[in-house]
């Protein structure tokens, strides 16, 4: 049997509705069984023949599925994560058969390109990656040295091509909405911010372009693969929503060790309802009722981010109402407290640093954890609310220029 013929087995295996497949190995590895690549077809959130996502295990029996000892597998892995090679011909250290074969059956790593960088005043780079269809993420890493001289690397990565939810203070849903990323989409922005700061990244935070709950699958795939591949410890992420119905139960059904934030910026509905339209379909007691049950059955503290808007929640009857509402549905809450960050095209003002530390010291009063998020990046519009890139309705046309302003770099992180 030829190898192309197998590789025609193969992708018809990955294609297939039939749980296992089997074909028989080739020439000098004809007496090999060569089962199918069931073990390695991903779930339908992700491209069939993209290697970033896949286990050792997976990319063991892949390789042994092309003929090749098992320990080309844990080379593989190697290459992926650690060497975080782009290309599968860069791969020098497997056979040129072995690469050939993978990318004659169609299969790539799934890195995207860099499209620009943006570096800001204190060390925060945003990066504009290009996707495989032209479309365009930003995501941001954060650096924060920490003592003895040791350095926290976060990455804020997006979940979805633009935002549908449209809050009124973010910057993202005032560009529209592409579609939702795949998990290894959200995987190589991880890899692109230890490429750039060449440091291992130490945090996570799903808090970039869109609303992780409406791209749960390839979120949870994503933090499976952060986790077990690239080694980032669970309790080292965040997952950030405003909210959508059903999917904090669901979430807390695979008892992440990682922090849930909820973006709450309203101690009640009609308010909310102004700041957050997608919240007329939420109930605020709904929110807080899904946010204690997630409390109850994980163990993890849900954290509210609070986006502060002058004149608008940022008042002590606001301080009052909130403190009433966290106390109300019980403890393991903490309030996270985030400026506004200006953006085009909205009227929203930054409250006084006097006017936010009041906010702070008066919730502390009321027996509230509090903290006030250190702004980041705000001149390269990498801050929080900031993140928007001009194209995500429209991919890059072919001949794009690279004479791109760096106003179109924008991209809004969802709080």
């Amino acid at each position: 049997m030829t190898m192309a013929a197998i590789a025609s087995l193969l992708q018809h295996a990955c294609t297939s509705s039939a749980p296992l497949a089997r074909a028989a190995a080739a020439s000098a590895s004809a007496s090999r069984t060569l089962v199918s690549a069931a073990i390695v077809q991903p779930s339908s959130s992700r491209d069939s023949r993209v290697l970033l996502g896949l286990s050792e295990l997976q990319l063991q029996q892949l390789a042994l599925d092309f003929g090749q000892e098992r320990y080309r597998g844990k080379q593989l892995h190697h290459l992926i994560y650690k060497r975080k090679v782009k290309e599968i011909q860069e791969f020098s250290q497997m056979p040129l058969a072995f690469r050939n074969e993978l990318q004659e059956a169609g299969w790539r790593i799934g890195r995207s390109t860099i499209y620009r960088t943006v570096t800001a005043a204190d060390g925060t780079i945003k990066l504009l990656i290009q996707l495989e269809d032209n479309r365009l993420i930003e995501t941001v890493g954060i650096p924060v040295q920490a003592e003895k001289g040791s350095m926290r690397l976060t990455a804020c990565v997006s979940s979805q091509v633009g935002c549908p939810l449209r809050c009124s203070f973010c910057a993202t849903g005032k560009g529209g909405f592409s579609r939702n990323l795949k998990p290894h989409e959200i995987v190589e922005q991880v890899l692109a911010i230890e490429d750039v700061f060449n440091h291992r990244v130490t945090n996570v935070v799903f808090m970039g372009m869109g609303e992780p709950m409406l791209n749960l699958k390839s979120v949870l795939e994503a933090h499976q693969c952060l986790n077990k591949e690239v080694q980032i410890g669970q309790r080292m992420m965040t997952i950030s929503t405003v909210g959508v119905p059903n999917t904090i139960k669901r979430l807390a059904s695979h008892k992440l060790q990682s922090t849930l934030a909820v973006s709450l910026h309203a101690p009640n509905q009609k308010l909310r309802e102004k700041i957050v339209p997608s919240a007329k379909s939420y109930p605020l007691d709904a929110l807080m009722k899904d946010c204690r049950d997630y409390f109850r059955e994980t163990g993890r503290r849900v954290s509210f981010e609070y986006a502060l808007l002058a004149g608008v929640n940022d008042q002590e009857e606001h301080t009052k109402e909130l403190a009433d509402l966290i106390h109300v549905w019980g403890h393991g809450y903490h309030v996270n407290l985030i400026p506004f960050n200006p953006i085009d095209d909205s009227d929203y003002k930054r409250p006084y640093r006097k006017a936010i530390m009041a906010f702070a010291n008066a919730l502390e009063s009321r027996k509230v954890t509090v903290s006030v998020r250190q702004t980041r990046g705000l001149d390269a519009s990498a801050a929080c609310g900031q993140l928007r890139n001009e194209f995500q309705k429209s991919p890059l046309e072919s001949n794009e220029s690279d004479e791109v302003d760096s106003c179109a770099l924008g991209v809004a992180v969802a709080c």
